[in-house]
């Protein structure tokens, strides 16, 4: 990346604030009068500056020293990104509370576990619509007392000893000085629940010291500018988005802005027109995806976007010292024009000023990144877990591998086990898991070293991972197949909206598929299938024949050779991803266990057949 001019960059790092409190302290001495936050409010975007928001968080702070929260108590926040979002976390910690993110569209019981898990006292609240599916189950959450409501201001029925208030009511009332921070560098800031894949969620205990740590790393990789700015997309409760979005954003003293919906998106980034984008890898390939399809309505359109994304790929390559067969002509004189008149109108769907995109929190297809690298757009990648607060390694647009997670940021060290399992060692690890020593002791060792569960290995110097400990399938033949990289090769084909690979203890790989219905519609018709019928015996085997194509790079012993496919996505409301969009492989499996032992035995069936065939 090319570095900032010394003038575009006002940063503080982790020394100078010493805690989330004194970084928003510092920046609002140092730039008063900036634009801080932006967000939809009644049909028209409302800016705030730093100084403005130093004074909203010393009204929250009076509110909860009048809600009667004391040091140590736990607080919950239940909000979609927002202004209020951030100065409520802030004030919480100022007063030496600790603060507990909760998703917004998580289930009824996640979120009820984790109030009850996390003893949280408080919970602030969007609406009676989003705590109303709670109400039979905040009970169980012994500790809570308050509920605040953000967008309802009528007076509302308490929930058993559980007392409902509109927050513009209690910030009315709520004044007198809150005095100095009460909170230090160690103490712990938040508690930040993991998705829970396989059991219930954990709650990561994060120091100040320890989120500053990072987002200060993280800066040397992407430094912030003041003139950067930050559309914030994924939910505040993500430890990723806080990280970029919020400690980062506000070390540089970056504007970010607040988009409204994800229905919204396309007019967000229009007028919005980012310079830093953070998103999971869905968000990217859905924007591929959707180049493709408007490209695909005109041959030449399609052939022309395709051939400048390719030219492109070979042109960053070379620049990477990883291409040396550029054509003179092609690179020389047709380039220009492609970049001109096919590249930079695509890249319009970011908005066209993005300086740096970063995709994190899972893997992201190399098809995708080949494709949106090639048109120009400056994508990077990370990796992290929760518990390291988050980010351990990331890519740099001078330094970047796609595929690969990067090289680990400064001061974190690296080792792997004896099984391939990446261990890492930061000043960024959490305090372990709140109210869980059992659990706390076996991710953090008595060296130091967190288990990350993430296999991976070194090449070149980058860090690829290569599946996650728990989602290796163990065959019966001996063999161990990484499903993450089984599910990214078909979900890569756009037939597959999502796809779950099974097949510990069996002799081959099976999975469950959701099928994209578009795409589906089209593939029955031109396969005479009955679309409503994807489990029909032809049905089997023309998808199986397309999942075959997908996995064409796999070893012979990671094809699938059983597939039951549906029409109906996995969702967070159902059950069967977390907030973060990953499978719950375990309930997966339980779920579709009569379907799968049925699928694995017909394929059983076959294979005896064709050998009684064949003698």
């Amino acid at each position: 990346m090319k570095r900032p001019a010394s003038q575009d960059i006002d940063f503080i790092g982790c020394e100078a604030a010493g805690t989330i409190p004194g970084l928003l302290m510092c920046r609002a001495e140092r730039t008063p009068n900036a634009v801080a936050y932006s967000e939809f409010d009644n049909g028209v975007w409302r800016d705030v500056t730093w100084r403005e928001m130093e004074r909203i968080v010393t009204r929250y702070r009076a509110a909860l020293d009048q809600a009667g929260m004391a040091h140590g108590d736990r607080v919950a926040i239940l909000l979609p990104n927002c202004v209020d979002w951030i100065a409520f976390d802030i004030a919480a910690m100022a007063n030496g509370l600790i603060t507990v993110p909760l998703y917004l569209h998580d289930s009824a019981t996640n979120i009820s576990f984790i109030l009850s898990n996390s003893g949280a006292r408080l919970c602030l609240v969007e609406s009676v619509q989003t705590w109303e599916p709670l109400r039979p189950t905040l009970e169980s959450a012994s500790a809570l007392s308050q509920i605040w409501l953000r967008r309802d201001r009528e007076t509302h029925q308490s929930v058993g000893k559980i007392k409902v208030r509109s927050l513009v009511d209690v910030l009315d009332v709520a004044d007198g000085d809150p005095g100095s921070s009460r909170c230090a560098a160690q103490d712990i800031a938040t508690v930040i629940h993991t998705s829970g894949t396989t059991g219930r969620p954990k709650g990561a205990m994060l120091s100040h010291h320890a989120l500053l740590w990072d987002a200060e790393a993280v800066a040397e990789n992407i430094p912030p500018l003041t003139g950067d700015t930050f559309l914030s997309l994924l939910p505040l409760a993500h430890a990723f988005e806080r990280t970029m979005s919020y400690h980062l954003a506000m070390m540089g003293g970056s504007r970010v802005v607040f988009a409204r919906a994800i229905e919204t998106l396309r007019q967000d980034i229009s007028e919005v027109r980012p310079t830093i984008l953070v998103a999971v890898p869905r968000l990217y390939e859905r924007l591929y995806e959707a180049i493709v399809r408007e490209a695909s309505q005109n041959p030449i359109k399609r052939w022309l976007v395709l051939k400048t994304a390719a030219i492109g790929w070979q042109r960053f390559k070379a620049r990477h010292g990883r291409e040396t067969k550029l054509r003179p002509m092609t690179h020389l004189l047709y380039w220009p024009l492609l970049k001109r008149l096919v590249a930079r109108p695509v890249l319009q769907a970011f908005g066209g000023r993005v300086r740096v995109a970063v995709s994190g929190g899972a893997p992201l297809s190399t098809d995708v990144s080949h494709f949106l690298i090639g048109l120009g757009l400056p994508l990077v990648e990370g990796y992290g877990l929760t518990e390291a607060a988050p980010v351990i390694t990331g890519t740099t647009l001078e330094d970047n591998m796609p595929g690969s997670v990067g090289k680990p940021l400064r001061g974190i060290e690296t080792r792997f086990s004896a099984d391939g399992e990446l261990l890492i060692r930061s000043p960024s690890l959490m305090q372990g898991y709140w109210n869980d020593p059992e659990r706390s002791a076996a991710a953090i060792d008595g060296d130091g070293w967190l288990h990350t569960g993430d296999i991976a290995e070194f090449r070149e110097n980058h860090l690829f991972i290569t599946g996650r400990l728990k989602d290796l399938i163990v065959l019966s033949t001996g063999k161990n197949v990484a499903a993450t990289e089984v599910e990214a090769a078909i979900e890569a084909d756009p037939l597959f909206e999502q796809c779950c690979a099974l097949g510990n203890n069996r002799a081959f790989v099976a999975a469950v598929l959701v099928l994209n219905c578009d795409h589906w519609a089209a593939f029955a018709e031109r396969n005479g299938l009955d679309p409503d019928v994807p489990n029909a015996p032809d049905a089997n085997v023309a998808i199986l024949a397309r999942v075959a194509q997908a996995l064409r790079d796999q070893p012979s012993f990671a094809q699938v050779r059983a597939v039951h496919s549906q029409l109906q996505p996995w969702t967070v409301e159902d059950g069967s991803v977390t907030p973060t969009l990953k499978i719950k492989r375990h309930l997966i499996e339980e779920r579709y266990g009569p379907e799968i032992e049925a699928f694995v035995g017909q394929q059983m069936l076959r294979r005896r057949s064709e050998g009684e065939h064949k003698k």
